[in-house]
């Protein structure tokens, strides 16, 4: 494993609570930060590489996988990451790998939670969330500001996938051009399909009011809350508590 260099990732900094700590775990792509009730790189490491594994192994099979942007069908017999992925991105019409680091951040944080019932995976802006406590998880919408907006969690909420997308922001490809769009779901999967798919929409302050009506029309698809900023502007529906991070 490898730290991540980048400075843009600094707004992983913040100081643990008494009795959990944070460590990272980097295989190939997948870039986590982890805080959890002890070190648990080890295992977390594990999981990431038989969940890649996974993947990897079906886009052998079928290259499309990995490069359709559009939805997929997979065999009755693929692993249940890979089902997860194309079913949940078929919700929204993105392409399976729309799915992916959300995907991945609930399968760690899930095989975690017997060792730690606390545990909080972010992969490169995507959260799983399980915990025991209220927290306050921070938006980043401009990286030489620093984190200044949170969304606060009560204990009763938890898990929660939080998953973000952006079109000025990171790597991953986004044909909107909105600072950042977070949606909320109990399923990591789904967050990170349907944040792709709200960002593709986000191209100037003037979409904002149509990404949150076609957020809350995809309730019954899984979509919880969702937040989104542009242009100077932002908008907020759903279960989204907005709280200032000092």
């Amino acid at each position: 494993m490898a730290a991540h260099l980048d400075p843009a990732r600094r707004y992983r900094l913040g100081q643990a609570r008494p009795g959990e700590t944070r460590f990272q775990v980097v295989v190939g792509e997948t870039d986590l930060h982890i805080l959890a009730a002890r070190d648990l790189s080890v295992q977390a490491e594990q999981t990431v590489r038989a969940l890649r594994a996974d993947i990897q192994n079906h886009i052998l099979l079928h290259p499309e996988f990995q490069t359709s942007l559009t939805p997929l069908a997979v065999p009755a017999a693929a692993p249940r990451i890979v089902r997860a992925m194309a079913e949940d991105a078929a919700r929204f019409g993105v392409g399976p790998m729309a799915a992916v680091a959300g995907a991945i951040a609930e399968g760690v944080a899930r095989a975690l939670t017997c060792e730690s019932p606390d545990v909080l995976v972010e992969n490169g802006g995507d959260v799983f969330a399980c915990s025991t406590r209220e927290r306050v998880i921070g938006l980043l919408a401009e990286p030489n500001q620093g984190v200044r907006l949170g969304l606060r969690f009560a204990t009763e909420e938890f898990p929660v996938a939080l998953c973000t997308s952006s079109g000025r922001i990171g790597h991953s490809l986004s044909f909107g051009r909105g600072d950042v769009l977070v949606v909320r779901s109990a399923s990591g999967a789904v967050a990170d399909a349907a944040a792709t798919a709200l960002a593709n929409r986000l191209r100037d302050g003037n979409d904002l009011q149509r990404v949150l009506d076609t957020a809350q029309a995809w309730e019954e698809r899984g979509v919880e809350g969702v937040f989104a900023q542009c242009g100077g502007q932002i908008a907020a529906w759903g279960k989204m508590e907005l709280a200032v991070v000092e």
